[in-house]
């Protein structure tokens, strides 16, 4: 039996299979080894009930998380894992190497994330290669959702939003400026909040406002990750991973066709590729 997980720093998505069948699944908050702690990932997986009662059957793990970028952290985390699935032999890569496998398997191709977070790499079939885009929530993400989150609140707070997305948010959300700042600010898990605003774009997809939001975003991404990634790369396949990219699909196709390129394929949600890889 193994399991397969794919997680971004808001949600970790977990896959059981035995003999290439998946037998269990389940979700869980994100385990990004860069802002959670042993304590916290462990927590996690001592609240459901699918992980505990098929903890001593999985014999294999394959990981690919957010924030495992360095071996250090990838080491940490399997560690934590370690404790909790006894038996298991536990694989830990980054979540941009999981984004490859599931686009490409073992063919060569650029590879875009934009999922909670963002990035972009060029894939040789079987390392993805190293860049410097990878700057967090605070520095980069640009196109992600809790870009778009940061956004979203900020033309929230400086009464920039449309006077029926203003009431919306109002009533949807129930938060005023001081609790904005203060959860952004000083409270832990910045990035989950700021992420958690995207059902508000999903809810409001074809309001003007929000388009003209996205349509930022997008180019945003392009200018930042994956032009300079194409120069580097010319006449590569170029495929997406995330639930942004996979949401807001046309956009994002759009985007691309400005800058003279096509997109091959869009994976709103990688973990059914890497299962269907690593079951095989």
């Amino acid at each position: 039996m193994i399991a397969v997980v794919y997680s971004g720093s808001k949600t970790a998505f977990w896959k059981i299979a035995r003999d290439g069948k998946t037998i269990a699944e389940c979700s869980m908050p994100g385990i990004n080894p860069c802002f959670n702690d042993q304590k916290s990932i462990l927590q996690f997986l001592n609240k459901k009930a699918t992980l505990i009662n098929h903890a001593e059957s999985i014999k294999k793990i394959y990981v690919f998380a957010a924030g495992a970028s360095s071996a250090e952290r990838r080491n940490e985390l399997a560690e934590t894992l370690g404790i909790f699935f006894k038996y298991s032999k536990i694989s830990v890569k980054d979540d941009l190497y999981g984004a490859a496998i599931s686009a490409c398997y073992n063919n060569t191709g650029i590879v875009g994330i934009l999922g909670s977070g963002a990035n972009c790499a060029y894939f040789d079939g079987k390392i993805a290669e190293k860049n410097n885009f990878g700057l967090g929530f605070i520095l980069g993400d640009e196109g992600s959702a809790n870009y778009l989150g940061k956004i979203l609140l900020k033309n929230f707070m400086q009464t920039k939003l449309p006077a029926d997305l203003q009431q919306k948010f109002e009533s949807k959300y129930n938060l005023d400026r001081p609790q904005i700042l203060e959860r952004v600010y000083r409270k832990p898990l910045a990035q989950q909040f700021l992420s958690s605003f995207f059902d508000f774009f999903l809810e409001n997809r074809d309001h003007k406002f929000i388009l003209e939001l996205i349509t930022s975003a997008f180019e945003s991404y392009f200018k930042t990750y994956m032009l300079p990634t194409v120069k580097l790369h010319p006449g590569k396949e170029i495929h997406f991973v995330g639930i942004v990219a996979g949401s807001f699909q046309d956009q994002l196709r759009e985007t691309a066709r400005r800058h003279g390129l096509e997109i091959t394929s869009i994976t709103k949600e990688p973990i059914y590729n890497l299962l269907n890889y690593y079951s095989n």
